[in-house]
């Protein structure tokens, strides 16, 4: 389906919250100091350059950000249930201009889940947060087509895609629709575990979210790779059997002690600051 969002106009946006898993905390894109960068931080940037410079904070490079202010409450790992009693709460106290709201995605590759029923219970959160921040930003699932671990689940997400979408034209909320950006189905876009985005995935996902604000962009974030050599059947089998070995069979283990990997972890950014 195509995103009819990409046009949308907002107002000045002065403060943004981030809510969500390991996807919106930024798995996979660490940071200098060891933690993670991701998306969330890096769209928060874009944002921040909208407004005019008022004396206020400076970025991570320099760039002068007026006041605006920003939080990631998101945690990996996490439900989306746990999400809902942990991190809507604290978004609707913060109450900013913006929300962007991204979770289920670990419920849906759960063995017997049903993407109706997390899509009920996905509407719920989108209504109770409506109420109380500016606007929510809404993101759909990947095509995972060309994602080994994740290829036969594709059906359960496009389902829930499609609830998502009805849920956004319920309550007015933007799409960031990344079921529709295809550079992320480039194996480049993924991180060696083949389930979080690496840093340039991140920042095409940074800045298709700038995309469907109507706030210009430095770069089309679907702009094509450069070229690269065609791997061969072995090789392409020993990267298989190296992340099945360092991946798979330790997210398998977790499983079955029932850990998870935000297990003791905390929101990187739970206060609306400045950058």
């Amino acid at each position: 389906m195509a995103d009819d969002s990409r046009n949308r106009q907002h107002g000045s946006i002065g403060s943004y919250a981030a809510i969500g898993d390991s996807f919106t905390e930024g798995v996979g894109d660490p940071g200098p100091d060891g933690t993670f960068v991701g998306w969330a931080d890096r769209f928060a940037v874009l944002l921040a350059d909208q407004l005019p410079d008022s004396g206020g904070a400076t970025g991570p490079a320099g760039e002068a950000h007026g006041h605006f202010r920003y939080a990631n409450l998101a945690v990996r790992g996490r439900l989306l249930d746990q999400i809902v009693e942990e991190q809507v709460p604290r978004a609707k106290e913060l109450a900013p201009d913006l929300v962007s709201f991204c979770a289920g995605g670990n419920d849906i590759i759960r063995p017997g889940t049903d993407p109706d029923d997390v899509a009920e219970r996905f509407e719920r959160a989108v209504a109770d947060l409506a109420g109380s921040v500016g606007t929510v930003m809404v993101t759909t699932g990947f095509d995972t087509r060309g994602v080994p671990v994740l290829r036969h689940l594709r059906g359960k997400i496009a389902t829930y895609t499609a609830h998502v979408r009805a849920i956004a034209d319920r309550y007015d909320c933007p799409v960031l629709d990344l079921w529709s950006l295809r550079s992320v189905q480039d194996r480049r876009a993924w991180d060696g575990d083949r389930l979080h985005l690496s840093p340039e995935g991140h920042t095409r996902v940074a800045l298709r979210a700038a995309q469907v604000l109507g706030i210009e962009v430095p770069a089309d974030p679907d702009q094509a790779w450069p070229p690269q050599a065609q791997r061969g059947a072995l090789e392409v089998r020993r990267d298989d059997i190296h992340w099945a070995r360092e991946y798979l069979v330790p997210w398998i283990g977790r499983r079955l002690r029932g850990e998870s990997s935000g297990d003791h972890v905390e929101a990187k950014r739970p206060d609306l600051l400045p950058l």
